[in-house]
């Protein structure tokens, strides 16, 4: 089927997106990135009338996090291993697919999955950032490469997972990596020809090396120690946003590498800038001003999330404010002019600072939450308070609608003296294990003790306006839209519509599967259409495992319309294979494999090894995998397909350890599962009953 007829991305259409409604042309709609449709026709009262209109099913499961683009009636969007498609907008049908061939062994390098947020688009070509650190040119019209140009240094730690960004003739792109041992950066290519034409550091390289600019002069001013060697961190992995009135690029820096600022800066030090929104010049790169959000960063508090601009009254003037609700726990509210914070207030529970001195605009540290020396249970968590899921701002209520994540963790450090700085593998500064807690406990606390919200911030009231309650955590990305609509996907596989100034839930659907990024609006051939990508991803769903009551069908794109009556296939859960024979593993040799597991395998496989099912869970493996896992593990005999070799860390003591801690695990849940009645039941109910016993001790 021949594509419909498709104008060139020009900068006076992005400029000008309110005149086209009926496309979606960058990542958050518009340049402020507010994920306001002015598209009415789906609205409060007509939305009981929305159905699946059409779905576009992927190959694969390993995690969507796309935004799409719609422009003239064409829908593109990236998946797993940055494949890229193009498919009719209005009935989902194929047009084109692109394969980056990204090489598998870039997963062990990849903090949370082989995902991508999406493309960015400019006159003809649509831009792509790929795993293994490339940004490439795709013609739209036929997904063919145009330019490719290699980004990072293909022989560090670096990857990109977010969405490029365009303006005047630049594509501006970020990378990750900061807990591999990389320092961040942020550069501009010319969107014609991939040249690189600015690159602007986040943190200080090796003084003795010298510095780019005043800029990491001054920076490195605010540092000790040899930072350097540990990379230092401050990726620019997700937030880049245009100014269009005031000619100006905020990128979000990210947290320090490793995340405990004892062993990256002995001395202290605000660590510039990290945890920072920093204003560039977009045509040279040149340092305007910046904001520090969260000096000296301790717990992982990136400053990366989504940045809303937003025109608005505040305190009896107009100001140009950007918005921004990050990790730590805050909504910050910063003049666009000049970086001045004009008010940070809590939007969940916080307890690593009290409140901002508003004369300093610093924040006031709680005592004894540093984790410095002590073990301390810490709101929000390494996850924070919000993550990547993009947050909405409607201008027709004047509020920010955030997927706020109400969650503490432990943080027990690893003194500096024991710190072991692992370069191909992931590095905080803290202990990452799950501790002497029992494993059914333990899920019946990561299932029943964090919150989960779609919040209602009042922003020129600086204060929440409603909450709605998820019965699971990370929930995904929001869409605002001028029917007085916010649509919102969730983990345990709902998508919502939800009045947009009290908070009721107006419609639902069954997606079969966990909704994480933020759904769009278009229109074509004068209907309105709901689109979100659907599947599984990122580090909070792996590690937490099946919490969530879904099954795990291949990811997809779905688009809704009034009177859609298209229907899923059904899908029912496979059979779970039995595990093999316990080993003769001692319990000390199963504990051991225990710490090994949750040190090198978690990240991906799951806490206490329940898996999410975008990856095999550990527990129902067939019994292939088990013949081969030394093989597989030692030797990278899956490499190939996305499973890494951890040879440079294990041995084969080590993975028989693993292994005998996997099968006890898989005999464990089996056993779990043959239980019925009311022992079955009770034990459910004191694994809850325990879990929020917990909960109230470590409520602040």
């Amino acid at each position: 089927m021949a594509a419909p007829v498709s104008l060139p991305v020009s900068g006076e259409r992005l400029l000008a997106a309110d005149r086209e409604p009926q496309n979606w042309m960058s990542y958050g709609r518009d340049y402020a990135e507010q994920r306001f449709s002015p598209l009415q026709q789906v609205n409060q009262y007509t939305v009981e009338n929305l159905g699946l209109a059409w779905y576009f099913e992927s190959d694969n499961h390993l995690g969507l996090e796309t935004t799409p683009l719609v422009i003239d009636g064409v829908m593109y969007f990236t998946g797993a291993w940055n494949k890229t498609f193009a498919v009719n907008a209005g009935n989902g049908e194929l047009l084109w697919r692109f394969d980056p061939e990204v090489p598998r062994s870039k997963s062990i390098t990849a903090c949370c999955g082989a995902i991508n947020r999406g493309l960015a688009a400019w006159g003809e070509r649509l831009f792509l950032g790929t795993l293994d650190g490339r940004l490439i040119a795709i013609d739209r019209v036929s997904g063919e490469e145009v330019w490719s140009t290699q980004t990072t240094d293909p022989e560090q730690a670096y990857s990109i997972t977010g969405a490029p960004r365009v303006a005047k003739g630049l594509v501006f792109i970020g990378n990750g990596g900061s807990e591999f041992g990389t320092r961040g950066y942020v550069s501009a290519y010319s969107a014609e020809t991939g040249e690189l034409r600015w690159r602007f550091y986040t943190i200080p390289g090796n003084p003795e090396e010298g510095f780019e600019n005043d800029a990491m002069e001054r920076a490195a001013a605010t540092w000790n120690g040899e930072w350097w060697r540990y990379g230092g961190g401050g990726t620019v992995w997700d937030s880049i946003v245009y100014d269009q009135e005031l000619d100006q690029l905020y990128i979000g820096v990210g947290n320090g590498a490793p995340h405990n600022r004892r062993i990256r800066s002995p001395g202290g030090g605000d660590n510039l800038f990290l945890s920072s929104v920093v204003a560039l010049d977009p045509d040279t790169g040149e340092y305007l001003w910046h904001y520090q959000e969260v000096p000296a960063e301790t717990w992982d508090y990136t400053a990366t999330q989504q940045m809303t601009l937003a025109d608005i009254e505040w305190q009896g003037q107009q100001r140009k404010v950007i918005v921004h609700a990050p990790k730590a726990g805050f909504v910050y509210l910063i003049d666009r002019n000049t970086g001045k914070l004009l008010s940070a207030e809590p939007y969940t529970t916080v307890t690593w600072a009290s409140h901002y001195d508003m004369d300093t605009g610093r924040p006031v540290e709680v005592e004894g939450q540093d984790y410095d020396g002590e073990m301390a249970v810490v709101f929000p968590s390494a996850m924070g308070g919000h993550n990547w899921q993009p947050m909405a701002y409607s201008p027709a209520t004047g509020y920010l609608y955030i997927p706020e994540l109400d969650m503490g963790m432990p943080f027990d450090e690893i003194s500096p003296p024991d710190y072991k700085h692992l370069k191909r593998h992931f590095n905080t500064g803290y202990h990452t294990d799950s501790g002497d807690t029992g494993q059914r406990f333990s899920q019946a606390m990561m299932a029943h003790l964090p919150k989960s919200h779609l919040l209602a911030w009042d922003v020129e009231q600086a204060k929440i306006a409603w909450k709605l309650p998820h019965p699971h955590i990370h929930n995904g990305g929001v869409l605002a839209t001028a029917g007085n609509l916010v649509f919102q996907g969730t983990s345990d596989g709902r998508m919502l519509a939800v009045q947009a100034e009290s908070g009721e839930v107006l419609w639902q659907f069954d997606t079969q599967n966990s909704v994480l990024p933020g759904p769009i609006s278009y229109e074509v051939d004068g209907e309105q259409y709901i689109a979100v990508a659907v599947g599984r991803g990122g580090v909070l769903t792996s590690n937490t495992g099946r919490a969530y009551p879904t099954g795990n069908p291949n990811n997809r794109i779905m688009a809704f319309k009034l009177g859609g009556a298209a229907s899923l296939p059904p899908f029912e859960r496979p059979e779970r294979p039995l595990p093999p024979p316990r080993t003769d593993a001692s319990d000390e040799e199963i504990l051991a494999g225990r710490a090994l597991f949750d040190r090198f395998c978690a990240r991906c496989h799951g806490a206490n090894a329940v898996g999410d099912g975008s990856v095999p869970d550990m527990r129902y493996l067939e019994p292939v995998w088990h013949e081969n896992f030394e093989a597989i593990v030692l030797e990278g005999l899956m490499e190939q397909a996305g499973m890494p070799r951890f040879d440079d860390v294990l041995d084969s003591g080590d993975v028989r350890n693993i292994h005998a801690y996997v099968i006890e695990r898989a005999h464990e849940d089996l056993e779990l599962r043959q239980e019925s009645g009311w022992w079955a039941t009770l034990k459910d109910a004191a694994a809850d009953a325990g879990a929020r016993v917990v909960s109230w001790f470590l409520r602040p």
